[in-house]
Formats: structure tokens, C-alpha cells, sequence
């Protein structure tokens, strides 16, 4: 049991209607990118879409988030995850990376590897506040809101996305900005934190924002 094969599909790119109108603030947010190890994106064909816009769009977040000053933060899976630690991920998943021939493809690919200013956490759980001081280190900056780019859509960026809500952090889910098993579930997650716990903003609106204008 593990993650297949992921088919093709084209990246969506149009707005949503979201039942919040947040405004993405540069000084209030921090940049997460959701585990984009080599390991997730091999399960796709990596020339194909949604990657290779999904990779671009993701630098082009990660360079205006340098320009406004905003923090950036990663996760990435260990290879080392004793059963007691990675635990009911086993009987949903399997081993996953933890298995010898994937631990070359544990590291965050190369086109966004992360920098020495970066934050990088270990990833326990699908949600990313899981195990981890990102609440802490997000409120020591004096941050309440997530830009949420990367992959899986429906998995572990949902998750985030949900669990900041429910900590009182705004997030703003990137349309474009993350890639999912099939459309349809990419567009499900995209709807559900519209309408549920946070804004889907496209990356030409967070872009925008993050320039000191609206996400409106």
C-alpha cells in the first residue's frame, strides 16, 4: 500500500468564490511550502502538467514573498520514522520514504530547495502544526496568516490549512499553487477551505497582495 501513480491534469488557475474577504497582509503573513520532496512529486510524471507549473508558480510565490519580506517556511518527511512515530500513516501508506531505495528522494527538489534564511520542519503528520513549533514561530514573528503552496491538495494542505484556522491563523490556500491526486480533488480542496476555514486565492492574486494591494 502506497501513494500511485498520479495521472495528468491541467493546473487550475481560475478564482473562487470565497465566503471570507481576508486581506493577505506581507506584514502579518509567513510562505509554507508543503512537502515538496522528490519522493511526492515522483509519483506524478514530472514533465507533465500540473508539475511544471506547480514548480513555477511556486518560485514566483517564493520570490515575492523575498521582495515584501515575508518568512518562509518548509516541510519535508525524515527518512528515519520509527513505527511509533509515523504509526497510522503505516496502514493508510505503507513505509513510504522510509524505505532504502527512497531515501535519495527525501531532500526538497532543487529548484526550491530552501536557502539558509528558511525554515525547514520535520513533517509528522498531514497537518504541518502537528509535532512541530510552527505556531510558535509563526506568533514569535508576529504572523497570523499561512500561504499554503505544495502537495498533496486534499492531504496535508487541507490539513494545514484547516488546523490554522483552528488556531487562529488565516490561510490562504494557493490555487495554483498546489497539486493533488486527480482534479477533482484538487478542486474539492480548493472549495472546501473557500467555504470552510480560509481564502483560495490564485498565485497572480497572492502576488498582488503581497505587492501591498488586495487579494480582492
Amino acid at each position: 500500500m502506497t501513494i500511485p501513480a498520479l495521472a495528468s491534469y491541467p493546473m487550475p488557475a481560475d478564482p473562487v468564490e470565497n465566503r471570507v474577504g481576508w486581506r493577505l497582509d506581507p506584514s502579518r503573513a509567513a510562505l509554507l511550502v508543503h512537502d515538496m520532496q522528490a519522493y511526492f512529486l515522483n509519483k506524478f510524471e514530472t514533465t507533465q502538467a500540473p508539475v511544471p507549473a506547480l514548480v513555477q508558480n511556486i518560485r514566483q510565490l517564493r520570490e515575492a514573498c523575498d521582495d515584501a519580506g515575508v518568512p518562509v517556511f518548509y516541510t519535508a518527511q525524515p527518512v528515519a520514522q520509527p513505527a511509533g512515530d509515523r504509526a497510522l500513516l503505516n496502514d493508510f501508506w505503507g513505509p513510504g520514504l522510509t524505505q532504502a531505495q527512497f531515501h535519495a528522494q527525501q531532500p526538497i527538489i532543487e529548484p526550491l530547495a530552501p536557502r539558509a534564511q528558511d525554515t525547514v520542519l520535520t513533517k509528522w503528520r498531514y497537518s504541518a502544526f502537528q509535532r512541530s513549533d510552527l505556531r510558535e514561530q509563526l506568533r514569535a514573528r508576529g504572523r497570523d496568516q499561512l500561504i499554503i503552496c505544495g502537495i498533496y491538495a486534499h492531504i496535508g494542505c487541507m490539513a494545514t490549512a484547516l488546523e490554522a484556522f483552528m488556531q487562529d491563523v488565516q490561510p490562504f490556500f494557493v490555487i495554483d499553487g498546489v497539486a493533488d491526486f486527480s482534479e477533482e480533488e484538487h478542486h474539492m480542496a480548493v472549495r472546501y477551505v473557500a467555504r470552510r476555514c480560509g481564502m483560495s486565492v490564485t498565485v497572480a492574486q497572492a502576488v498582488t497582495a503581497l505587492a501591498g494591494e488586495s487579494t480582492r
